[in-house]
Protein backbone atom coordinates (compact mmCIF):
# COMPACT_ATOMS: atom_id res chain seq x y z
CA UNK A 1 0.00 0.00 0.00
CA UNK A 2 1.34 3.42 -1.08
CA UNK A 3 -0.28 7.09 -0.58
CA UNK A 4 0.30 9.57 -3.01
CA UNK A 5 -0.42 13.60 -3.41
CA UNK A 6 -2.24 14.23 -6.62
CA UNK A 7 -1.84 16.49 -8.91
CA UNK A 8 -4.04 17.90 -11.81
CA UNK A 9 -2.53 14.83 -13.94
CA UNK A 10 -4.59 12.94 -12.26
CA UNK A 11 -7.98 14.24 -12.51
CA UNK A 12 -9.17 11.63 -15.02
CA UNK A 13 -8.43 9.29 -12.18
CA UNK A 14 -9.77 11.27 -9.57
CA UNK A 15 -13.13 11.61 -11.30
CA UNK A 16 -12.70 7.73 -12.08
CA UNK A 17 -12.35 6.57 -8.26
CA UNK A 18 -15.09 9.36 -7.30
CA UNK A 19 -18.02 7.99 -9.64
CA UNK A 20 -17.17 4.57 -8.88
CA UNK A 21 -16.97 4.89 -4.85
CA UNK A 22 -19.85 7.57 -4.15
CA UNK A 23 -22.03 5.13 -6.66
CA UNK A 24 -20.90 1.86 -4.94
CA UNK A 25 -22.12 3.32 -1.57
CA UNK A 26 -25.07 5.36 -1.81
CA UNK A 27 -26.45 4.05 -4.85
CA UNK A 28 -28.85 1.60 -2.78
CA UNK A 29 -30.25 4.42 -0.77
CA UNK A 30 -30.81 6.92 -3.27
CA UNK A 31 -32.94 7.35 -6.34
CA UNK A 32 -30.65 7.13 -9.58
CA UNK A 33 -32.50 10.45 -10.56
CA UNK A 34 -31.22 12.18 -7.38
CA UNK A 35 -27.55 10.43 -7.13
CA UNK A 36 -26.91 10.77 -11.13
CA UNK A 37 -27.59 14.60 -10.30
CA UNK A 38 -24.59 15.13 -7.56
CA UNK A 39 -22.13 13.12 -9.23
CA UNK A 40 -22.88 15.22 -12.60
CA UNK A 41 -22.18 18.24 -10.58
CA UNK A 42 -19.59 17.17 -7.71
CA UNK A 43 -17.50 14.88 -9.97
CA UNK A 44 -17.52 16.88 -13.78
CA UNK A 45 -13.80 17.16 -14.76
CA UNK A 46 -14.17 21.02 -14.53
CA UNK A 47 -15.05 20.86 -10.65
CA UNK A 48 -12.50 17.93 -9.93
CA UNK A 49 -9.50 20.22 -11.78
CA UNK A 50 -10.77 23.49 -9.77
CA UNK A 51 -10.50 21.74 -6.34
CA UNK A 52 -7.24 20.21 -7.46
CA UNK A 53 -5.91 23.93 -8.31
CA UNK A 54 -7.23 25.01 -5.04
CA UNK A 55 -3.97 25.95 -2.64
CA UNK A 56 -6.43 24.87 0.34
CA UNK A 57 -7.07 21.59 -0.84
CA UNK A 58 -4.99 18.47 -1.19
CA UNK A 59 -5.99 14.91 -2.42
CA UNK A 60 -4.15 11.79 -1.54
CA UNK A 61 -4.64 8.30 -3.90
CA UNK A 62 -4.04 5.08 -1.96
CA UNK A 63 -2.91 2.60 -3.59
CA UNK A 64 -2.65 -1.12 -3.67
CA UNK A 65 -0.27 -3.28 -6.06
CA UNK A 66 -0.32 -0.16 -8.52
CA UNK A 67 -4.31 -0.05 -8.65
CA UNK A 68 -6.07 3.19 -7.22
CA UNK A 69 -7.81 1.73 -3.97
CA UNK A 70 -9.75 4.71 -2.69
CA UNK A 71 -8.90 8.43 -1.73
CA UNK A 72 -8.29 11.45 0.72
CA UNK A 73 -9.25 15.23 0.21
CA UNK A 74 -8.62 17.82 2.92
CA UNK A 75 -9.44 21.10 3.22
CA UNK A 76 -7.87 24.36 5.43
CA UNK A 77 -9.08 27.59 5.49
CA UNK A 78 -11.91 28.88 3.06
CA UNK A 79 -11.62 25.77 1.17
CA UNK A 80 -13.42 24.21 3.79
CA UNK A 81 -17.33 23.90 3.07
CA UNK A 82 -18.08 25.02 6.80
CA UNK A 83 -16.44 27.66 8.57
CA UNK A 84 -14.39 26.43 10.95
CA UNK A 85 -11.38 28.87 11.57
CA UNK A 86 -8.05 28.06 10.75
CA UNK A 87 -7.40 26.17 13.34
CA UNK A 88 -8.95 23.30 11.68
CA UNK A 89 -8.59 20.74 8.81
CA UNK A 90 -11.66 19.57 7.23
CA UNK A 91 -11.67 16.10 6.04
CA UNK A 92 -14.12 16.41 2.71
CA UNK A 93 -13.75 12.47 1.83
CA UNK A 94 -12.46 9.40 2.28
CA UNK A 95 -13.56 6.96 0.00
CA UNK A 96 -12.25 3.46 -0.66
CA UNK A 97 -13.64 1.19 -3.79
CA UNK A 98 -15.61 -1.92 -1.64
CA UNK A 99 -13.73 -4.41 -3.01
CA UNK A 100 -10.74 -2.64 -0.51
CA UNK A 101 -12.64 -2.10 2.29
CA UNK A 102 -12.58 -3.44 5.40
CA UNK A 103 -8.61 -3.61 4.95
CA UNK A 104 -7.20 -0.54 6.39
CA UNK A 105 -7.28 1.84 3.84
CA UNK A 106 -9.53 4.17 5.60
CA UNK A 107 -7.20 4.03 8.84
CA UNK A 108 -4.51 5.20 6.54
CA UNK A 109 -6.12 7.75 5.21
CA UNK A 110 -7.33 9.24 8.04
CA UNK A 111 -3.74 8.58 9.40
CA UNK A 112 -2.61 10.80 6.72
CA UNK A 113 -4.90 13.61 7.86
CA UNK A 114 -4.50 13.80 11.21
CA UNK A 115 -0.55 14.06 10.10
CA UNK A 116 -1.04 16.83 8.29
CA UNK A 117 -3.26 18.42 10.50
CA UNK A 118 -0.27 18.02 13.38
CA UNK A 119 2.73 19.41 10.63
CA UNK A 120 0.10 22.49 9.89
CA UNK A 121 -0.55 22.80 13.71
CA UNK A 122 -4.23 22.67 13.88
CA UNK A 123 -6.12 22.19 16.70
CA UNK A 124 -9.06 20.37 15.64
CA UNK A 125 -10.11 17.67 12.70
CA UNK A 126 -13.70 17.25 11.29
CA UNK A 127 -15.83 15.82 8.63
CA UNK A 128 -19.35 15.23 7.90
CA UNK A 129 -20.83 12.27 7.71
CA UNK A 130 -24.18 10.89 6.51
CA UNK A 131 -26.32 10.51 9.46
CA UNK A 132 -27.65 6.84 7.99
CA UNK A 133 -23.73 5.92 7.65
CA UNK A 134 -23.34 3.74 10.47
CA UNK A 135 -20.19 2.07 9.61
CA UNK A 136 -18.61 5.15 8.83
CA UNK A 137 -19.85 6.63 12.00
CA UNK A 138 -18.43 4.02 14.43
CA UNK A 139 -15.23 3.98 12.24
CA UNK A 140 -14.78 7.86 13.27
CA UNK A 141 -15.85 7.16 16.72
CA UNK A 142 -13.35 4.48 17.32
CA UNK A 143 -10.85 7.25 15.98
CA UNK A 144 -11.73 9.70 18.51
CA UNK A 145 -14.34 11.55 16.73
CA UNK A 146 -17.35 13.11 18.12
CA UNK A 147 -20.39 14.89 17.10
CA UNK A 148 -20.49 18.32 17.21
CA UNK A 149 -23.39 19.27 14.78
CA UNK A 150 -24.58 18.68 11.80
CA UNK A 151 -25.73 20.39 8.32
CA UNK A 152 -27.69 19.89 5.09
CA UNK A 153 -25.89 17.70 2.10
CA UNK A 154 -27.63 17.80 -0.95
CA UNK A 155 -27.93 14.84 -3.30
CA UNK A 156 -29.68 16.29 -6.20
CA UNK A 157 -32.58 17.82 -4.40
CA UNK A 158 -33.01 15.64 -1.89
CA UNK A 159 -31.85 17.08 1.12
CA UNK A 160 -30.00 14.63 3.75
CA UNK A 161 -28.36 15.74 6.98
CA UNK A 162 -24.48 15.30 7.58
CA UNK A 163 -23.47 14.67 11.33
CA UNK A 164 -20.05 17.08 11.74
CA UNK A 165 -17.77 14.93 13.37
CA UNK A 166 -15.03 16.34 15.23
CA UNK A 167 -11.45 15.09 17.20
CA UNK A 168 -9.43 17.47 19.00
CA UNK A 169 -5.37 17.05 18.60
CA UNK A 170 -3.05 17.51 21.22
Amino acid sequence: MTIKKCTLEDSLDLQAVSVETFTETFKDQNSAEHLNAYLERAYNLNQLEEELANQSSQFFFVYFNQEVAGYLKINTGDAQSEAMGDDSLEVERIYVKKKFQKHGFGKHLLNKAVQIAKEQKKEKIWLGVWEENENAIAFYQKKGFFQTGAHSFYMGDDEQVDLIMTKTLN
